[in-house]
């Protein structure tokens, strides 16, 4: 498994990153506790040495998971969680990050991040040098080693670089959601901070699994995705059928081929979730995969025949 520097933190991540969003059960049908320790034990043993979770992620349960299933490992393990935008003020990240530490059964998180920026989805309004205060004491008392930020724009990273260092964005990724592209990524590579894309097999959509008269069960967040409208999902569908040459023609799968694009761009890794193993170890090996320019830029064409037709609006979903 390649490994990439976490910004200017000096931490080794590895290029594909387990995401367990799954794993915390909320908004997702059909998770089963075991299957999950099971994939994240899955991705360590195939070379993944870096797992992404978050406090909303089933009130703590995902982390819970993820503590439980590495706890033999925690020293080869770099471990990401998340502080969610109802939990910004001083006091309160310093409380969640304590809780977030118990729940991952570890004395130090390695990369916390603000999940969302303060306001969103109704959040509070806190000034993020409050938050920026909070993570910097946090991590001068050795609770946590590096600062990221998920789900900001530009101007947010920029404000909140004022106020201490950020080693990394968490954003949406993929052939079919690039907006990251005309807003944070060129800041990123110019700032050292590397990118962590989140979804970048689209929700799903790039495994090739969802066929054109799939209809999620309910409980299921995909459900309001952008990508699952119907004149979206239509265009997907068409571009999945001319992604299907390149995958073959370099021996790997679908979802291979998305991660592996991803993977492509400087300075960035991809979080991949999984509901069991043999997920996770298909999107460990994707790391391995080099794409020729040929087929990056065939890849560029199609991509932007879905992309081309979506609002300039950053946010994955309809919530």
């Amino acid at each position: 498994m390649q490994q990439r520097e976490l910004g200017r933190s000096g931490i080794a991540i590895s290029a594909v990153i387990m995401g367990t969003w799954q794993a915390g059960k909320d908004m997702w049908v059909g998770i089963e506790d075991a299957a999950s320790e099971a994939a994240v034990r899955a991705a360590f043993e195939a070379g993944i040495t870096t797992f992404d979770t978050a406090e909303i992620y089933g009130n703590g349960h995902s982390e819970r998971i993820l503590g439980k299933a590495l706890a033999d490992v925690r020293g080869q393990v770099v471990l990401a969680s998340k502080v969610f935008a109802n939990h910004l003020k001083y006091d309160q990240v310093i409380q969640a990050c304590n809780r977030s530490l118990k729940n991952l059964a570890t004395d130090v998180i390695d990369l916390y991040q603000i999940h969302w920026p303060a306001g969103s989805f109704g959040s509070p309004r806190v000034p993020v040098a409050e938050t920026m205060g909070a993570l910097n004491d946090l991590r001068t008392a050795g609770k946590i080693r590096a600062i990221g930020v998920s789900n900001f724009s530009a101007a947010q990273i920029q404000e909140a670089a004022q106020y201490g260092r950020i080693d990394s964005l968490q954003p949406p990724y993929s052939l079919f959601w690039r907006h990251l592209e005309t807003d944070a990524m060129d800041y990123c590579q110019a700032n050292a901070i590397t990118i962590l894309a989140y979804s970048p097999m689209a929700q799903g959509l790039l495994t090739g699994k969802f066929g054109p008269d799939h209809r999620f069960e309910k409980g299921d967040h995909r459900a309001k995705s952008k990508l699952f409208k119907p004149d979206t999902f239509r265009r997907v569908q068409a571009a999945l059928a001319d992604l299907r040459p390149i995958a073959a023609r370099n021996g790997v799968s679908l979802a291979q081929l998305a991660l592996a694009w991803v993977l492509s761009h400087p300075n960035t890794c991809a979080i991949a979730g999984a509901r069991g193993p043999g997920q996770i170890r298909e999107s460990a090996a994707a790391a391995e995969v080099v794409l020729a320019a040929e087929d990056l830029a065939e890849m560029d064409r199609i991509s932007r025949t879905v992309t081309e037709g979506l609002a300039p609006d950053p946010l994955l979903w309809d919530f």
